[in-house]
């Protein structure tokens, strides 16, 4: 049997696995199969890495970059970007790769406008960090929105008209919204987006968070997280067999 799986905090549910179990069903790769690895923190790798036939692992929240002193070698993208969501088993030991990145840019370049100069990015965990190497590799200027100040950072509080205006495309990297808890929303003053607005949500669980319902009402363009989800795991299958 070859072995896939999930790394990940409290994933009863997970995108990949679904995804993999249909794929690995329509490509008729019966001696395939792809697992939830559920951890409480990084002592329990050790557990993981023990079992029998593991070929690949994707790595979820909150692991990303917690991860990568556990790996023998860095693809150099996921060196910059600082965080891995997919990890190559080979003789050479493990080495990190981010698909993330290729997932977020394949799904967002449909939607983007030449308006779309400048982005806030909601949240700071592994996952905005593959937004940010994606948006500095389409120029796209950008700035992180967190709870506390940091610098170079905005916090909730400080987001007016005028930033919010400046700023067209918002990009949702937080849980917040995320099932059950779809009431939740980022803090943002919704009353200053409009028609020139993207609000892009990494969130697929609900299809429409309130984040991208309250964008929509308001006449924003809106993108979930299901389309990167796909494309970052057909990267991922690429790199577990070379291809």
């Amino acid at each position: 049997m070859n072995r896939f799986g999930l790394l990940g905090r409290n994933i009863s549910y997970s995108f990949s696995q679904g995804y993999f179990t249909e794929k690995f069903k329509g490509l008729g790769l019966k001696d395939h199969s792809y697992e939830n690895f559920d951890i409480q923190n990084m002592d329990g790798f050790k557990n993981v890495l023990a079992q029998d036939n593991l070929k690949g692992l994707n790595v979820t929240i909150p692991y990303k970059q917690d991860i990568i002193p556990f790996l023998d070698e860095l693809d150099e993208k996921a060196a910059k970007i600082g965080a891995v969501n997919t990890i190559q088993f080979s003789e050479k030991g493990l080495k990190g790769f981010n698909t993330d990145a290729y997932g977020f840019q394949k799904s967002l370049e449909p939607f983007l406008k030449p308006h779309h100069k400048n982005a806030l990015i909601l949240g700071t965990g592994g996952a905005s960090k593959a937004v940010r190497f994606v948006l500095d590799e389409l120029g796209i200027a950008n700035t992180y929105v967190s709870r506390s100040k940091k610098e170079g950072q905005y916090t909730y509080n400080e987001l007016d008209q005028s930033i919010l205006e400046k700023n067209t495309l918002i990009i949702n990297c937080t849980p917040l919204g995320t099932y059950p808890n779809i009431e939740d929303k980022p803090a943002l003053p919704y009353q200053y987006i409009g028609p020139d607005h993207l609000l892009y949500d990494l969130i697929y669980n609900p299809e429409k968070t309130s984040f991208l319902a309250m964008g929509e009402a308001n006449g924003a363009t809106i993108c979930n997280g299901l389309k990167m989800l796909e494309q970052q795991a057909e990267k991922a299958w690429e790199i577990w067999n070379n291809l």
